[in-house]
């Protein structure tokens, strides 16, 4: 089957198997390793991307459900050479050990700050719930959505 569309800004069109998910597809056909597969049941959330600007498990999509969509992975966050703010707080609160969970987290939570650039602490929490990590204990995780919040917010008003 034929699919077109737009990932992290350049179209693509490629032949795939129907039953493709689209974690798979944008691991295997289009290269994008970022996007890991984790549990493949949605449970961890490390799989999560942007499809048409929301946090999805893209585990639980085929790739023929994006058909024209446009989807950005955690390689598409960073632009022009400089890292998003959410990275740059991963990177700076101690907010991986492992790394695993870390691009799922970092897309979850930029869903979050896209709707919500001030969230309280326990909406960080509440936005996270569906993203497992093993390693960390959360703490440094929320810290780095706070961190990368306030530096939004700054760029935001500057």
């Amino acid at each position: 089957m034929r699919l077109n569309l737009t990932i992290n800004g350049e179209r693509r069109e490629d032949d795939i198997d129907p039953r493709t998910l689209l974690v798979h597809y944008l691991r295997e056909v289009a290269g994008l390793t970022g996007t890991h597969v984790g549990c493949e049941t949605s449970l961890c959330g490390a799989c999560t991307v942007h499809l048409n600007g929301a946090a999805v498990k893209s585990c639980t999509i085929l790739a023929v459900q994006a058909e024209g969509a446009e989807i950005t992975t955690i390689e598409g966050l960073a632009r022009g050479g400089e890292m998003h703010p959410l990275q740059e707080g991963f990177w700076e609160e101690h907010g991986l050990q492992c790394g695993y969970c870390t691009p799922g987290m970092i897309m979850t939570a930029a869903d979050l700050l896209a709707h919500n650039p001030d969230p309280s602490e326990a909406e960080i929490r509440e936005a996270l719930e569906g993203n497992l990590c093993r390693c960390t204990g959360y703490q440094h995780i929320v810290n780095a959505v706070r961190s990368a919040a306030r530096k939004m917010r700054e760029r935001k008003a500057a």
